[in-house]
């Protein structure tokens, strides 16, 4: 049961993911969460070091979209100032959202990975889809109330996924 939550990688930040070890495992394309992966909680500020990550992705032929529960006009904005496409209307971890991703990047579940900062909404659903799961650590503190709750239970569930040397943070 605990495979269904456990991601291929852990990592502090999407900085941090190996691009060239995501090619060699044939990732073609990344749905990314939004809130607390791309950028801080509701916020529509976006960094020139984000812009950077996302050119350098696709200059190494990884496409991208955006995948997030949050209001429709924020993801919509993100991703337009951002240069890539988004799924709006579908949460997380139901497959729709997974599958209209897989649609817009044009990939087989083989090739995409999943990149979010949450294991019962972004690791959970690739793992439902056969998706390379990618965790990252939240960028802040601050969240939507009921994240935060269930922060707790990620929280427990990491020590689990650590202390059985099923994962461990990359940094």
């Amino acid at each position: 049961m605990l495979k269904l939550f456990c991601p291929d990688i852990y990592i502090e930040n999407i900085y941090k993911l190996d691009l060239q070890y995501i090619k060699r495992k044939n990732i073609k394309g990344i749905l990314i969460d939004l809130d607390n992966t791309l950028l801080p909680w509701d916020s529509v500020y976006i960094e020139d070091r984000l812009m950077g990550w996302i050119n350098q992705c696709q200059e190494e032929g990884i496409s991208l979209c955006i995948i997030s529960n949050n209001k429709y006009g924020r993801i919509k904005h993100c991703a337009e100032q951002l240069g890539i496409p988004a799924v709006f209307g579908s949460f997380k971890p139901f497959k729709k959202v997974f599958k209209r991703g897989l649609d817009i990047l044009g990939t087989q579940a083989e090739q995409t990975a999943v990149l979010g900062d949450q294991i019962f909404t972004d690791i959970l659903g690739a793992k439902r889809m056969g998706l390379f799961a990618i965790l990252v650590k939240p960028i802040n503190d601050q969240e939507f109330y009921w994240t935060k709750i269930m922060r707790k239970l990620e929280n427990l569930l990491l020590k689990i996924m650590e202390s059985k040397k099923l994962i461990s943070l990359n940094r």
